[in-house]
């Protein structure tokens, strides 16, 4: 008696699991717009650069503390009073926005989501990629709006001394610009040391500690060597980028463009850090 043995296909269905750079941005978006810091950082980056800008165009103005006379300077300078004005609320803007970056990708560390993003992609570096676009985009686009926010204040403010500044000229809203892009560029640098420390509170004092005590340890220390690098830390070339009088006396040491590169070059080394330090370590 012979026995028929049913024959096995040799095509099975094959599932295609992979997830594109275009499903990951998705997803880093719907997880940036639904953690709740992300509402209270912009929120608080559109309230401090309007309100900094509103007292300080209040105060010049006025002219406090024997400050110039903004009616009777020429018309260029009357324009650079109005933009200093505009971006003075950066100046603590970029703390707000350091933090986030760095929650954005310590939280889940913290939480343990790192580990479901990480499975959904395992080559890893394009979630980092996509979380960074995605952040640096979406705080761009919130810098833009307080920064533009600020502008209007402060021209409200200037009119009343009849101290105008037309937004459509290159010195006015190149600066209005620069000073949203170092917003975006602040929270994608911090984004790469919060993805390196794995740590809300190292990330958030090391990101701090390079924009603010930095700088501030290098201007104490009485020697040519401090002096000359004083100009290459992040936030001071980062300041460089937008204005010209209000930064202090090494900010336009470097023109626009080369400040813009050191900037970049520190977000380099962040997220190429980062990069290396996520594909070797475990979740």
């Amino acid at each position: 008696m012979t026995t028929i043995t049913p024959e096995i296909s040799q095509f099975q269905p094959t599932r295609t699991t992979s997830l594109t750079f275009t499903g990951v941005l998705r997803s880093e978006w719907i997880k940036l717009r639904s953690l709740r810091s992300t509402a209270w950082s912009y929120a608080l980056v559109v309230t401090i650069s309007i309100g900094m800008a509103l007292i300080m165009s209040l105060a010049m103005a006025s002219g406090l503390e024997g400050g110039p006379d903004i009616a009777g300077a020429p018309v260029d300078q009357q324009a650079q009073f109005v933009v200093d004005a505009s971006v003075f609320g950066v100046y603590f803007g970029q703390l707000v926005a350091g933090v986030l970056g760095v929650l954005v990708i310590s939280g889940e560390y913290t939480t343990g989501m790192i580990r479901s993003t990480l499975a959904a992609v395992p080559t890893r570096r394009p979630a980092l990629a996509a979380k960074a676009a995605v952040l640096f985009v979406a705080t761009f686009v919130v810098g833009a709006i307080a920064t533009f926010g600020a502008f209007l204040v402060s021209s409200l403010v200037f009119a009343g001394i009849d101290v105008s500044a037309n937004l459509a000229e290159p010195g006015v809203i190149l600066p209005i610009l620069g000073a949203a892009l170092y917003l975006a560029i602040v929270a994608v640098f911090a984004l790469g040391v919060g993805a390196m420390l794995r740590s809300s509170a190292g990330g958030i004092a090391a990101v701090l500690g390079l924009i603010l005590l930095a700088p501030t340890v290098l201007q104490m220390i009485p020697a040519d060597w401090a002096h000359d690098l004083l100009p290459y830390m992040f936030s001071i070339a980062g300041m460089g980028i937008f204005t010209s009088t209000t930064a202090g006396p090494t900010a336009d040491a470097f023109g626009v463009w080369l400040n813009l590169v050191i900037v970049l070059g520190w977000v380099a080394a962040s997220v190429t850090g980062a990069a290396a330090l996520l594909t070797r370590r475990d979740a």
